[in-house]
């Protein structure tokens, strides 16, 4: 799949791995509308002139990832593969442009996506999910530093601290998980953590307006997430497997992202 076009819908906080050091799972939609997973790419270490935003269209050399058997999976050709911007869809018209994209197909069955996913005649792991009800946003507490064990792998590859001469540094781990808690058009309950990068950058940013103060930033995270996104946006779900629990899960979905216009009136019609 040379010289592919994607634009992008999704950004996960950064990860660490000890066989591809510090990644990004990048996913978003081709020119078709067909979801599909750009894994893996070490997002912080490209040129500023490749680090795309979100809704931006990309072209890169891709060829399928034969070490993920899901089939939305692909990979850059190689590690240093350029990656081209040339384009950006806005909000207008309540994300209109947008919307023809993540919009495409939408599922509201929690038992039926999963089954779908585990079917491995098809084993979709890329999806847009519409949940009948938020019910809540959870906040727990989670171990606060990478593990030694990958930072001494990592450190091995040629990690460095920051300096002037802009060697790398790894990035910080969130000490919470964020979750959504919601039920489907069944009434079926599921409760999935919240990958999504910009959750991780509302609470360092939130962190930093309040001079620390842990507490006080994770209630911010919620009113944005519950507040705002839950109650007054029209909200939908991107959801993602993880490779590892896609077969053996009982739900092996995490959200990846959330896609939230304003909800739609009679009056905007026209």
């Amino acid at each position: 799949m040379p010289l592919t076009k994607v634009l992008i819908a999704v950004k996960t906080y950064p990860t660490l791995s000890s066989k591809y050091e510090e990644l990004v799972c990048t996913a978003g939609f081709l020119e078709n509308g067909d979801w599909i997973r750009i894994y893996p790419v070490p997002f912080r270490k490209k040129s500023f002139n490749e680090r795309y935003r979100k809704y931006e269209w990309i072209e890169l050399d891709l060829v399928k990832n034969t070490a993920d058997f899901r089939p939305e999976s692909y990979r850059p050709w190689k590690e240093d593969t350029e990656i081209n911007i040339f384009g950006h869809l806005d909000t207008k018209g309540n994300w209109y442009h947008r919307k023809k994209y993540a919009l495409k197909k939408v599922y509201t069955n929690m038992r039926e996506l999963i089954s779908e996913a585990k079917d491995k005649s098809i084993g979709t792991s890329l999806a847009t999910f519409k949940p009948r009800k938020i019910l809540d946003f959870t906040i727990e507490q989670v171990e606060r530093e990478w593990s030694p064990e990958k930072l001494a792998l990592l450190n091995q590859y040629g990690l460095f601290e920051e300096t002037s001469t802009k060697e790398f540094k790894v990035v910080k781990k969130l000490p919470y998980k964020f979750s959504y808690k919601f039920e489907d058009e069944e009434g079926k309950v599921s409760t999935l953590m919240n990958e999504d990068w910009e959750i991780g950058q509302l609470y360092w940013k939130m962190l930093a307006k309040y001079e620390g103060d842990e507490h006080k930033a994770c209630i911010d995270v919620k009113k944005k997430y519950l507040d705002d996104f839950a109650n007054t946006k029209d909200l939908y779900l991107f959801l993602g497997t993880t490779k590892a629990n896609h077969f053996r899960g009982l739900n092996p979905f995490i959200i990846i992202g959330t896609f939230h216009p304003k909800i739609e009136t009679q009056g905007s019609l026209f």
